[in-house]
């Protein structure tokens, strides 16, 4: 359930290495492809490349807490001002999303929670055995940009090409990851009908219970 070192990793090369470890719940993070004007990321991309090569996956908690410090917290935050078309904040765009990202859920993977916003979307999940995680995200993008589209009467690109992922460490790791998700709404002032929020209330973060 939890990441492993004594277990083998798989790595998968898009742009980004990807580290994988079966049954091992995962961190996932994509955005729009209008989301982050071209401009602002050259520099931000140029010096997260180059951390990377210094600092290469799988990530202890101090190395993990200093990427997102660095790179993460500047790329949510432009994510958070709401730049470009903000497709998801249609309802019905979200719904599209939302029942791509259930339809194979506990055949394929299993999505613990998930949170659509404006453009992008975070997903707590944990890839099945025999069904690669960069599979998986490529038919959610697919299927999700496809109708999408067609229902605006569009085409094109709706998706950036890029993803980000990390791998749950901990119990602990697991639940500030999803608390994170459910905070993301409140954190940047979303109206209820801005975003979409899944999680299984009926679990519950054990530390926080009397």
């Amino acid at each position: 359930m939890f990441y492993n070192p004594e277990r083998p990793l798989r790595k998968h090369l898009n742009h980004l290495p990807h580290w994988q470890q079966d049954s091992v719940f995962v961190f996932l993070t994509w955005r729009l492809a209008d989301s982050v004007p071209a401009g602002l990321m050259v520099k931000w991309r140029e010096e997260r490349d180059a951390w990377l090569d210094l600092n290469p996956k799988p990530w202890g908690d101090r190395t993990e807490s200093e990427y997102h410090s660095r790179f993460s917290a500047q790329l949510e935050q432009w994510m958070d001002q709401r730049m470009g078309s903000c497709v998801l904040r249609d309802p019905e765009n979200a719904r599209i999303l939302a029942e791509c990202l259930v339809h194979f859920d506990g055949e394929r993977y299993g999505i613990d929670s998930f949170v659509v916003m404006p453009n992008h979307v975070h997903v707590l999940m944990c890839p099945i055995p025999g069904f690669p995680m960069e599979k998986t995200i490529q038919s959610w993008k697919r299927y999700s940009a496809r109708s999408i589209n067609e229902l605006a009467g569009k085409s094109g690109s709706l998706w950036h090409k890029r993803y980000w992922d990390t791998l749950v460490r901990s119990e602990e790791h697991f639940w500030k990851i999803r608390g994170y998700i459910q905070r993301n709404p409140e954190k940047t002032h979303l109206g209820e009908s801005e975003y979409l929020l899944y999680v299984p209330w009926h679990r519950k973060d054990p530390r926080k219970e009397p």
